[in-house]
């Protein structure tokens, strides 16, 4: 049978001084004091002075540790210095890292809440300096707009043509992809609920005025919002990083009329014919089914397309289709504008443009909705 370690431990008043004589093997697995006697003691015997002394100690570990931890907590709570001088030297450096740990502290129901309403205050502190940040960058851009229109604002003519350019003839492409495909997908989902009643023929009627009304417009501002928003997000943070933008201020050239306007403006005057080109596309893409899968002629989809689609339909989305592209620009250059000076600033302010610009794009397209409900437009 193994021994089981003995341990000593003798505690004597020495002239205001209370020596802590540890001897023995001091093990986890023996029965060893428990870490609280050390405390009453303490308060029992009230010294000015702690000392201890390990001269008679053998094998020791975490057991002898806890012992002493508490009472040099104990003590040095109490202002009552504490001299382990004569304590093993491995035993001194992890008093010493023990006594700098910070105490751990059970929290309160109180505290709990306190910390709630912290964070709630907090959260609504944020989003206030948040919505005066994107109220003053609004007035901002209306200012410079204001100057544009004027012929008075400072910015170079092929930006403006660069903008022009990569927001109108450079995404063609993909907003012919996206609005042709959309067009035949209308079609086969009216073609499958219309034929119950044997009205195919309403088919060429929903593609154009969904599409005309407000989904060329909803669809080409999503995709704008990926390749223009995060474009300009991007070309305007890593400029911000490279402080492009500080020198533009200190030259006296406004930031938004040099950097912002150009943008704004080509998004704006572009989005509208793209969504006329979308509308194109999407109704050809619906009259590709409706020709080749329901029996359609082409004159006939044409003439149905003709007599369902009407001016204000048009109109209507065309109107929306220049709110999205300012609401797509104006987010976009905010977000670069605003972004950290840093490769992940640049990063987090192209993800924040698109996700924000689609997200204020059907924001806008659901109000509309129910205005020109109510309109009856």
């Amino acid at each position: 049978m193994s021994s089981v370690p003995t341990h000593s431990l003798r505690l004597a008043d020495d002239g205001g001084t209370l020596r802590v004589t540890f001897g023995g093997e001091w093990q986890i697995q023996a029965a060893l004091p428990d870490p609280a006697d050390a405390v009453r003691e303490l308060d029992a015997r009230r010294p000015t002075r702690v000392l201890m002394d390990a001269q008679a100690l053998g094998a020791w570990d975490s057991g002898l540790l806890l012992y002493a931890g508490a009472m040099d907590r104990a003590a040095t709570d109490k202002g009552i210095p504490v001299d382990y001088s004569a304590l093993p030297p491995g035993l001194r450096r992890l008093l010493h890292l023990l006594a700098s740990a910070p105490e751990r502290k059970e929290t309160t129901k109180d505290e709990v809440q306190t910390l709630l309403l912290e964070r709630i205050g907090r959260v609504t502190l944020a989003a206030r300096e948040k919505v005066h940040n994107s109220v003053e960058y609004l007035g901002l851009i209306l200012i410079a707009l204001g100057r544009f229109l004027r012929g008075r604002a400072t910015y170079r003519g092929v930006d403006l043509l660069n903008a022009v350019q990569q927001a109108g003839l450079e995404a063609l492409g993909v907003v012919g992809l996206i609005n042709v495909l959309l067009g035949m997908i209308l079609a086969f989902v009216g073609a499958t609920q219309l034929q119950q009643f044997g009205a195919t023929v309403y088919v060429a009627d929903l593609v154009g005025i969904a599409m005309v009304r407000d989904m060329s417009a909803l669809m080409t501002g999503i995709v704008m919002a990926g390749r223009s928003g995060a474009s300009y997000a991007a070309s305007i943070g890593t400029m911000q990083t490279n402080q492009e933008i500080d020198a533009l201020t200190t030259l006296g050239i406004s930031p938004i009329e040099y950097l912002v306007t150009p943008r704004i403006v080509a998004l704006v005057l572009m989005m509208p014919l793209l969504t006329l080109y979308g509308d194109f596309i999407a109704m050809l893409g619906g009259a590709f089914v409706g020709v080749t899968l329901l029996d359609f002629t082409a004159l006939g989809y044409y003439q149905q397309t003709v007599g369902a689609v009407k001016l204000e339909h048009l109109l209507g989305g065309l109107f929306k289709a220049v709110t999205y592209g300012f609401i797509v620009a104006a987010t976009g250059t905010f977000q670069g504008i605003r972004a950290a000076r840093s490769a992940a600033g640049v990063g987090n302010a192209a993800t924040s443009a698109v996700v924000l610009g689609i997200v204020g794009i059907v924001a806008a397209a659901g109000v509309y909705a129910v205005l020109f409900f109510f309109v009856g437009w």
